[in-house]
This record gives C-alpha cells, sequence and structure tokens, in this order.
C-alpha cells in the first residue's frame, strides 16, 4: 500500500510547481508567479498586465483627440443654410457663426444663448444662483460692456427671478436672443465671406 501524502508535504510539491526550479547562486530566479493579483510585485503577468492598460489608455487618449479634431463635412455645411437650428446644435457651426458675429461685434447675442444652456442642464442649487448671477451680470445688467438687447417686460422679469434663480429663469430672455440672431444676423452670416470662404473649402476638398 502506497504511503499518503500528508498535508505539509502536498503544500510542498504545489510550492515547488508555483517556484519553478532552484537557481544557481548569483543568478536571482525572475519573479514569474501569476497568482499576483494586487500589482504589488514586478512579476511578468503584472508587466504584461500594465503594458495592455498602457496601450489602451493611449487607444482612448487617441479616439478622444480624432474626435475633438473633427471638422464639419460639405453636407453638414450645406445644411446649415437651410436650417438656422441645425447650425445652432453643431458645436462646429457655432464656433464659425460665433466668427461672424465677432465681426459685427455682437458675439455677446451668442455667448449669452451658450450661457443659458449651460444653466438650464445644471441642477445643483448653488451652482443655479452663481450661474444666474454670472448670466446676469456679463449680459444683462445696463452696467455690462456684453449687455444684450432685451426689451423692457423679459427684463423685468428677470429682475424679479433674481430673488429666487433657476435653471429656467432666462428661458424668455434666450428666446429673444435667439430669434433675434435667425431673424437678422444669419441671413447676412450666410452671404458671408466666413461661411462663403468655408463652404468653397469644403467644395474644393471634394475636387482634389
Amino acid at each position: 500500500m502506497p504511503q499518503s501524502v500528508s498535508g505539509v508535504e502536498m503544500r510542498k510539491r504545489q510550492q515547488g510547481r508555483i517556484e519553478g526550479p532552484p537557481q544557481a547562486p548569483g543568478h536571482p530566479r525572475p519573479n514569474t508567479c501569476c497568482l499576483c493579483w494586487c500589482g504589488c510585485c514586478k512579476c511578468l503577468w503584472n508587466e504584461d498586465r500594465r503594458e495592455r492598460s498602457e496601450r489602451q489608455t493611449c487607444t482612448k487618449m487617441d479616439s478622444i483627440e480624432a474626435t475633438e479634431e473633427q471638422h464639419p463635412t460639405l453636407d453638414e455645411v450645406i445644411a446649415w443654410s437651410r436650417s438656422f437650428e441645425m447650425m445652432m446644435r453643431s458645436p462646429e457651426g457655432r464656433d464659425v457663426f460665433r466668427e461672424f458675429l465677432r465681426s459685427e461685434y455682437s458675439e455677446e447675442n451668442l455667448m449669452f444663448w451658450i450661457a443659458c444652456e449651460e444653466l438650464k442642464k445644471e441642477t445643483n442649487p448653488s451652482a443655479i444662483d452663481e450661474k444666474a448671477r454670472i448670466i446676469y451680470e456679463d449680459y444683462v445688467s445696463i452696467l455690462s460692456p456684453k449687455e444684450v438687447s432685451l426689451d423692457s417686460r423679459v427684463r423685468e422679469g428677470i429682475n424679479q427671478s433674481l430673488a429666487e434663480p433657476s435653471s429656467a429663469m432666462y428661458e424668455e430672455a434666450q428666446l429673444q436672443i435667439y430669434t433675434l440672431m435667425h431673424r437678422d444676423s444669419f441671413p447676412r452670416f450666410l452671404n458671408s465671406s466666413v461661411y462663403r470662404d468655408l463652404l468653397n473649402s469644403k467644395r474644393a476638398c471634394l475636387d482634389t
């Protein structure tokens, strides 16, 4: 009858299989453990895991940068001429429109509209109070050099809302400025060199 293997002997055999054969003096054995999940050692498994993590990080960053560097297509630029709303929904469209408004010294209209959009997304009461105050000081106050053109009724409504600011307190004023840009600035934008140069450059890219 073969003798039974004791628990101590079994652990020694298992340890020998994990650690591998002994190394000659002066030649340290590389740490190749496959059981280290905490990343505290320099085993090959952990080094390989770190390399994979770095490669994944680089891939994600490359993807983010590629997204940030995207430019509007010719079809998108043409679509802007048919829909002011579509242009305003596009970050690239707003950037081009802002460039035009800057040339007409009315950039504050678009900046006010964007600030109101950001305020409407806010849910934190403290942040709402702060953003509402900043918008008032920057675009509504008669002392501001960036004051937008609002009628007296809308302005009075804003003044009353300042006591208890809300994320929707500028909605009527925002619509008024949106309508102003749509009816007044947008037609001139479509006939401007800013828009036409962009349109021509997109067409030229297709021809080359």
